[in-house]
């Protein structure tokens, strides 16, 4: 019987949904779905120039564990970039520390460490819960 896949620490959201090939409309696009945790992982390993150890202690999980989340991000932005497909960001089985909201008027990405009711770009009450903080 396989282990449960327990939840992985996401500390960033991603500033954008996703990303689509330059001056093709996305109703003409297929997309690769790339989850929290597999955004997380190059984000910690390549911007933030983290060890494969160092990374996997930041996100609760073990070396082999992020390695192959690590390998499994890379393949799907390969994908994306040489079939040329859209990359859509979301889901997974992850955890905050935060709040993350979405403006719906603005498109600002606010985080926080308790609930809000405005965004802090616009000051609109149009925004959503884009995480379950658990």
């Amino acid at each position: 019987m396989p282990n449960r896949i327990r939840s992985r620490r996401v500390t960033m959201p991603p500033r954008m949904d996703g990303f689509k090939p330059f001056g093709i409309p996305m109703r003409q696009l297929e997309s690769v779905g790339l989850l929290y945790e597999e955004y997380e992982t190059l984000r910690l390993a390549d911007y933030e120039n983290l060890t494969q150890e160092e990374a996997a202690g930041k996100m609760g999980i073990s070396r082999p564990t992020f390695t192959r989340l690590y390998d499994k991000a890379r393949k799907k932005i390969a994908k994306a970039f040489v079939e040329g497909k859209a990359i859509i960001i979301s889901g997974g089985t992850y955890q905050t520390d935060d709040y993350w909201y979405k403006c719906s008027d603005c498109d600002e990405t606010t985080v926080s460490d308790h609930p809000v009711k405005h965004c802090t770009g616009c000051d609109s009450e149009n925004i959503t819960l884009i995480n379950s903080k658990r």
